[in-house]
């Protein structure tokens, strides 16, 4: 067997598991056990595919996405991993469904789920509401299988919501041990979650927040930099900071991206909306307030422009650890002169990353199959360790 499936393997088999039958939606509500799986089967499921193996474990069943917000990267990453473990997918258009008529979500989610097995969704457009509409959905299902309409329970998975975006962290994290060298290799590395400038607004705080929530687990040094008013959801910022005393990392919040980048062994410099600014776009939208929006868009692009400066460019690239810091993105970036006059990052600072960049988004299907796995197999590990020996080539 190959050394790198056989030691994961190993490891795996130690590690206590409580994910069947659940649904995952924060990784904060995981136990490190359970982070580590995740980490270890898709890795597992990546060297499988790079050696040309298949790891379908289901005959049958669907695969549901409900994305109600754009995507690509994680659209086409929830597609092929669920066609890579066996499962059917259909994308659920509520334009095309009767939810357009008013069809409740406690009966759309049951007449979805007959035979389904996992759920994806992603909603991150308003603020206190998408991470609660996946509860909504799950209770659905929960209640459905209680009372025999369902003959299984479909398991929720969050594919990107208000607070958190668990699949791209987990792949984030991925992407960190494997060029870092292992989990322990990254106790102690800096890494700065910094905000950068955007010309467009509304942009989720989720990505910044499942970063700091994640990464000061793993020991790290986390630099959380924004300017005067782009805070973070309190509640997240008071888990980081917790994370950072139990796994003896450090957490700090500083208002330059300079300080973040000072001695930095990662960066990832990323645009998102104040969190006061995305309560009140949610008040907004759900009053259907069109000129209020609109007031609110002018105000926030306002306020946006006046802080151009923070780009990241080779000037501050070269404050972080030997000048050669770890770029990370979740993608797109907006890049200056290129997608944008002016942007998150410079065109020759993203040209130089740009491959590790692709390699950081390419561990996403193999995240997504590996929650896939660990949330509808009772025996995840067993079945993992059956669909290596049974050796059976893709094509």
């Amino acid at each position: 067997m190959n050394a790198t499936l056989q030691t994961n393997l190993e490891i795996l088999k130690k590690l206590q598991i409580g994910t069947y039958n659940k649904d995952f939606l924060l990784t904060w509500e995981h136990s490190d056990d359970e982070i580590k799986a995740v980490l270890l089967v898709a890795e597992c499921l990546s060297e499988m595919h790079k050696l040309g193996l298949s790891y379908r474990a289901f005959d049958t069943g669907l695969a549901i996405s409900i994305f109600r917000d754009k995507s690509t990267r994680t659209r086409f990453s929830f597609a092929s991993a669920a066609n890579a473990v066996g499962l059917g997918l259909s994308d659920l258009d509520e334009e095309k469904s009767q939810i357009a008529h008013g069809e409740t979500v406690r009966e759309t989610a049951n007449m979805i789920s007959f035979l389904t097995e996992v759920i994806g969704i992603r909603d991150d457009i308003f603020l206190g509401e998408g991470n609660r509409y996946m509860r909504e959905v799950g209770a659905a299902v929960e209640d459905g299988f209680k009372k025999n309409v369902l003959h299984q329970r479909p398991s929720i998975i969050n594919l990107q919501c208000d607070i958190d975006h668990p699949t791209q962290t987990l792949a984030d994290l991925v992407h960190l041990k494997t060029y870092f060298g292992g989990l322990e290799k990254l106790r102690g590395k800096k890494i700065a979650m910094t905000w950068a400038y955007s010309p467009s607004y509304g942009k989720p705080l989720s990505v910044p927040q499942g970063i700091i929530g994640l990464m000061t687990r793993m020991g790290m040094k986390v630099s959380l930099a924004y300017p005067k008013g782009y805070e973070l959801i309190p509640e997240v910022v008071e888990l980081a900071k917790k994370n950072a005393a139990k796994y003896q990392g450090s957490f700090e919040i500083v208002d330059t991206m300079e300080a973040a980048f000072t001695g930095a062994d990662i960066v990832y410099p990323k645009s998102w909306a104040p969190y006061q600014v995305m309560q009140r776009r949610t008040a907004l939208l759900q009053k259907g307030d069109k000129p209020g929006l609109s007031a609110l868009e002018k105000e926030c692009l306002a306020n946006n422009a006046q802080h151009q400066a923070w780009e990241c460019d080779d000037a501050k690239m070269k404050l972080t650890a030997n000048g050669n810091a770890l770029y990370m993105h979740c993608l797109p970036a907006d890049i200056s002169d290129v997608s944008c006059a002016r942007g998150e990052v410079s065109k020759t600072v993203f040209d130089h990353a740009r491959i590790e960049t692709y390699k950081q988004a390419g561990f996403k299907p193999f995240v997504i199959s590996a929650l896939i796995l660990l949330t509808r197999l009772q025996n995840p590990v067993a079945k993992l360790d059956e669909m290596i020996r049974r050796n059976v080539m893709r094509k």
